[in-house]
């Protein structure tokens, strides 16, 4: 089954009716940026929804709420809706995103900012001082295509320990 999508609009709507809007993202995603009255439920961490005369499903653009729409129907026992555009869209709707700055970047963006980062370091070494230095290149790359092919990240464990990823008590 496939659930429709509707628009920012459609959707303000339908939440002044009573409907529940659902973040699927990252509590971390969620944490920095978010729909006011949205509650956080990672696509991990699915449960039933029930009690709502319907529910509105979004992430950031959309194509998670997408990719993932049966599993959503699948957990909804009220009439379910997809976000068009996700936070994105809402926010070019020009209603209203509640942002906390002081939040850090997702996780994931920042182990591509890293990533990258130590790539680049590698390659720029090893032109200019030795060049076994692209072995850290290699080796940042050879965890990259473990983290895409287990979904697991050692790299995204370890900023996730971090002092600026932990919240305070």
């Amino acid at each position: 089954m496939t659930l429709p999508t509707i628009t920012p609009a459609q959707a303000k709507a339908l939440l002044d009716e009573g409907a529940r809007l659902i973040d699927i993202r990252d509590a971390d995603e969620h944490r920095r940026q978010s729909i006011p009255g949205a509650a956080n439920m990672p696509l991990s961490a699915l449960e039933p929804v029930s009690g709502h005369p319907a529910v509105i499903w979004h992430c950031r653009s959309g194509m998670r709420t997408a990719a993932n729409a049966d599993r959503l129907a699948a957990v909804s026992d009220c009439p379910g809706y997809l976000l068009e555009g996700g936070i994105d869209g809402w926010r070019s709707a020009g209603l209203p995103v509640k942002t906390d700055a002081k939040a850090p970047l997702e996780i994931m963006r920042q182990v591509q900012m890293i990533a990258g980062l130590l790539i680049l370091a590698g390659v720029a070494l090893s032109l200019t001082v030795a060049q076994g230095f692209v072995a850290l290149s290699a080796f940042v790359g050879a965890g990259l295509f473990m983290a895409g092919a287990t979904g697991w990240c050692g790299m995204a464990r370890l900023l996730g320990l971090m002092p600026w990823n932990r919240r305070a008590a």
